[in-house]
This record gives structure tokens, sequence and C-alpha cells, in this order.
């Protein structure tokens, strides 16, 4: 049996206790030996996804259906999988909000009877523990917690945020070292927002910078999450003062882009000249306003996947499949489209080993040893995925209204999490 995965709130858990206790997952579990398989027909396989299309703060990851969708299209148009086409019922928005995603989880299993779930996007996931009980293999961004351990729930880059006993993806301070010439000497801050993603984000990245050699000064997740602060110099007065009352080397924000926003333009402004990075704001899209340009100029950004600058065979697909989805528009790309493409690729993937037969177990049992190489986010690898980062990544830097390679793709060794 996985181990339990920790509700958000209260609220939350009771939720889940009564979702538990009204299931109807023992007699209709799809694993079942005689009973039919949820989703599953002659000729189609039903899947639906969760996205915080919209959120408190403005910022949405809308498009991350738009990637799932444009992976989804290209297998049935090559046949689909086994005989079978994908019926991508399309995602369902969370608000960001642990009641509305638990919710979403149990309308695509209980209503509309999805066999798997992808993408799951959402810096909250209550309904994991639901969708475990429910035997639904989902894919997302492993970047929470509840993509580490549970057996039916996949991060399509690996664990990002892993329990003690796992392993900490040690992409963006070993990436950072191209930018700050090495580590040696070299102090940085570290600041999230005050939400489970934030916290798990600060215990895993502080180890990850020191073990890569550079001085923690700062490690807070203190910025509210529920709203973008209108003053910053609180947070810049401790950051720019944390290294023994000077400013550190750089300034690490693992938060998203309305916020990355407010705190870089504020940190600028006290003439600060160290680097400044973050893992959001990788899209061309955000180049299209003067303000936005400007406060993110210079920053630099972690990728977990090939960058799009990049000219590979598999990045050349994405883009075509991501136009065509699109409507033929060449429209601008971003990270979001990417987690819910290589979160369908990698269901796609399993699914196709599981073969004609497809069932929880036969799909459970192709998961268990999968691996493939050179894809956009690395070498994959289960069930290592379900515990550790595949530890691929890169960093681009925002330059004069475009984004260039600042430290190429490559994988890195993952160190233990303490």
């Amino acid at each position: 049996m996985s181990r339990p995965i920790r509700a958000i709130t209260a609220t939350v858990a009771a939720l889940l206790l009564a979702t538990a206790c009204n299931s109807t997952a023992n007699s209709n579990s799809p694993a079942d030996k005689g009973s039919s398989v949820r989703g599953v027909t002659a000729d189609a396989i039903k899947v639906g996804g969760i996205v915080s299309m919209t959120t408190a703060s403005g910022y949405s990851k809308k498009d991350t259906d738009l990637g799932a969708k444009a992976r989804f299209d290209r297998a049935n148009a090559e046949g689909g999988i086994n005989g079978r086409k994908i019926d991508y019922l399309g995602a369902e928005d969370d608000g960001q909000d642990p009641a509305k995603n638990l919710a979403a989880a149990r309308k695509l299993v209980q209503q509309d009877k999805v066999f798997a779930i992808a993408p799951m996007s959402s810096v909250t996931f209550s309904g994991a523990d639901f969708l475990q009980k429910q035997q639904v293999p989902t894919f997302g961004w492993g970047t929470i917690p509840s993509f580490c351990g549970p057996t039916y729930i996949y991060g399509f880059g690996g664990c990002m945020v892993p329990m003690p006993g796992g392993t900490i993806s040690q992409t963006w301070p070993e990436g950072l070292k191209q930018v700050t010439g090495g580590a040696k000497g070299k102090s940085v801050a570290i600041l999230a927002n005050d939400n489970d993603a934030g916290t798990f984000a600060i215990r895993t990245y502080k180890q990850g910078f020191a073990e890569a050699g550079y001085k923690v000064t700062y490690a807070k997740s203190s910025v509210p999450a529920t709203s973008v602060p209108s003053d910053w110099s609180a947070y810049t007065k401790e950051l720019l003062r944390s290294n023994g009352g000077k400013a550190p080397d750089a300034v690490v924000s693992v938060m998203q882009t309305p916020y990355n926003i407010g705190l870089f333009t504020a940190i600028k402004r006290t003439g600060f000249k160290g680097v400044l990075t973050d893992p959001t704001d990788y899209d061309p899209g955000l180049l299209a306003k003067n303000t936005t340009k400007q406060a993110l100029d210079g920053v630099h950004i972690l990728l977990s996947f090939e960058p799009f600058e990049s000219s590979t065979p598999a990045m050349q697909q994405f883009k075509a499949d991501i136009k065509k989805a699109a409507g033929g528009k060449d429209v601008p790309l971003n990270m979001h489209m990417m987690t819910g493409y290589m979160s369908a690729d990698l269901f796609l993937a399993i699914a196709k080993k599981a073969g004609k037969d497809l069932t929880v177990a036969s799909f459970q049992e192709a998961a268990d040893g999968f691996s493939d190489t050179g894809t956009m986010v690395g070498d994959r690898q289960l069930p290592r995925g379900q515990k550790e980062s595949f530890g691929c990544g890169a960093l681009v830097q925002l330059k004069d209204g475009a984004y260039r390679v600042s430290s190429a793709f490559k994988c890195y060794p993952p160190i233990p999490f303490k």
C-alpha cells in the first residue's frame, strides 16, 4: 500500500475521508477481474485533465490543456494506441483551489469515467489520495510531494520534490554554476510562497544549493500565496542583507510570474547587480508587454526540458504539433504547453507498452520497468521516476527581449534528500 499523502487543509482532509467512505471502488475497481475497464472501449481510451486555468493572482496554466491536446491529436492521427483512439475530454479548471481540485478528480472518475488523468497541473493536488485509491493513472509535472511515492501517480520528469529517503535533482544549482562561474565563495537567498509547494521547495532547494557548494544565506516560504504583495520592501530588506549584512550573489525565487515581476522589480530598484533566477518565467508571451519584459530582463529561468531554442527532431515535432492543435497558428510557446505535452507523452508510451488488452493492471505492469531515452526531458525510467527526478534540465536567460540558453540541457546525478 502506498504511503499516505497529507491533505492540505483540515477541510480537504474531511472531504477526502468522506470520498473514500462513499466511493464505489470496491465494486467497480478497474483492476477487478471480470469487471469492465473504466474509460476503455474497443476503439477508445477516455482521458481527462485537471489544470489551474484561473487563479486569484491572475496566473494561468491554461495552455497545459493545449499541450496535451496536441500530443493526443498526433497519437490519434497516427492510428491511436494499439488500435484505440484517445478520447481527450479536455481539462477541468481547479482555480488553484484544494476543494475544486478534489471535486474535479471526483467528476472525471465517477461521472466522466476516465481511464487516466493527463495532465494534472496545479500547485495543489488534494485529489491525489482519491485518485490513488481509485487506481487512476495520473500524469503531471512532479513538482509537489503527491507525485513522489504513490503507485498510480507519475511525474513526466520524475519526482521533483521527494520525501526523506528519496533524491533531489541538482539541475538548478549545477546549471547556475555556469552562470556564476562556480559555487565556491558564492551565496544564494531563496524565497517562496507560504503554501505546501513553497514549503517543500525551500526544504529541497536549500539542501540542493548547499550541496552544490553555495552558501545559503536565506531560505523562507513567507510570501502570501493568495495575493501578490503590493509592497515588497520587507522581503527585499531581508534578502539583500542576508549575507552578513550584504546582498547574496544570487536571489532564487520559487514563485509564479506575477510574484516574480513584483519581487525582481523591487530588487532591481535597490541597485542589486547579482543573479536573479526562477523556475517559471519561460514564456514568450511575457515579452508582449514592455513592463513585463523589463521586469524579467536578465533573469535566468530553470527548465526541466529542452529549451524551445533547441533544433532537435523532437523539438521540431513538438512545435509542429502545437501549431496544428492551435488551428495552424504560430502561437507563442510556453512551459505549460510542454507540461501538457509531456504528461500526455508519458501516458501514451506506457499505454502502448501495455498492449491491446488494456486494464489498470496491465498498464501498471507496463509501467513497472518502463524506460526510454532521448526524450525532451531526458532518459525516462520507472519506477525510479516515482522516487527521484530524471535529473535533466537547462537554464535560459531573458535578455534584450529574447531567451538565450545560459546553461545547456544536461542531466546531473541526484543527491539523497535528508
